[in-house]
C-alpha cells in the first residue's frame, strides 16, 4: 500500500502524529483517538494493525502492554514524495507570484 494511501485516513494520520511525539502504549493511543474520533477500541486496533503492516509503526511487548513507536523509514518515503512535488509547485507558485506583482504594478500606474 502506498504511504499516502495509509495516511489518507484521518485516524491513521492522528496516530502517526501522536507517535511522532513519543512512543505510546496501545491504551494511550486508544484513549486519545477514541475521544477525538468517537471510534471503538477494536477500530483503533485495526488502524494500528494497518500502520504496523504498512511499516509506519512497530510495537513491542512490555509486560502486559504493547508499546508503539514510529518507523522513520516509511515517514521518509512520504517526505521524499512531498519534496519531489514541492519542487514542481514551488516553481509554478513563484511564477504566479511574479505575474500577480506585475499586475499590481500595472494597476498602480
Amino acid at each position: 500500500m502506498h504511504a499516502l494511501d495509509v495516511l489518507g485516513d484521518p485516524v491513521r494520520r492522528r496516530l502517526v502524529e501522536l507517535l511522532a511525539e513519543r512512543d505510546r502504549t496501545a491504551g494511550e493511543l486508544t484513549e486519545i483517538v477514541t475521544a477525538e474520533f468517537g471510534i471503538s477500541q477494536p477500530a483503533v486496533s485495526n488502524h494500528l494493525r494497518v500502520l504496523r503492516e504498512s511499516g509506519f509503526a512497530r510495537s513491542r511487548p512490555e509486560g502486559t502492554r504493547r508499546i508503539y513507536a514510529l518507523e522513520a523509514a516509511r515517514t521518509a518515503e512520504v517526505t521524499d514524495w512531498v519534496q519531489r512535488h514541492l519542487a514542481f509547485w514551488s516553481q509554478r507558485l513563484d511564477a504566479l507570484e511574479t505575474e500577480v506583482r506585475r499586475g499590481r504594478r500595472k494597476e498602480e500606474r
